[in-house]
């Protein structure tokens, strides 16, 4: 049994932190064949297992879980599309519906955005 005071329980002051929404199935795929950038209010700060990610405007805070997944993070400015980004990161292209599933959790908490063509690169 849970009480309010409990970390389980969902009053609990260190639960405030809503989830960004689950993306829609299929979206990763459509995700990977687009450009996207990092959202210019967020800062990545890298860290042994991976990196943190802190959006400035909603103030959310997520984590990388994976040094590979902030490479392709970085790499996304760059790269014509998602896809170009994790296989220039050294993903298997096996790995590539869990990826766009990272990514895709990512768009859907602002924590990047599509890129249009007046920043970075235009796309392919």
């Amino acid at each position: 049994m849970t009480t309010p005071t409990s970390p389980t329980h969902p009053a609990h002051p260190d639960r405030m932190s809503v989830p960004p929404p689950a993306p829609a199935p299929g979206l990763e795929t459509d995700l990977l064949d687009q450009a996207w950038e990092l959202h210019p209010s967020v800062s990545v700060r890298p860290e042994p297992f991976g990196a943190l990610m802190y959006h400035f405007g909603n103030r959310r805070l997520s984590f990388l879980k994976t040094r590979q997944l902030l490479d392709i993070v970085n790499g996304l400015a760059t790269a014509p599309d998602a896809r170009s980004a994790c296989l220039a990161a050294g993903a298997h292209p096996t790995h590539l519906p869990a990826l766009g599933r990272a990514l895709a959790s990512l768009a859907a908490g602002d924590l990047i955005r599509p890129r249009s063509t007046t920043s970075g690169q235009e796309p392919a």
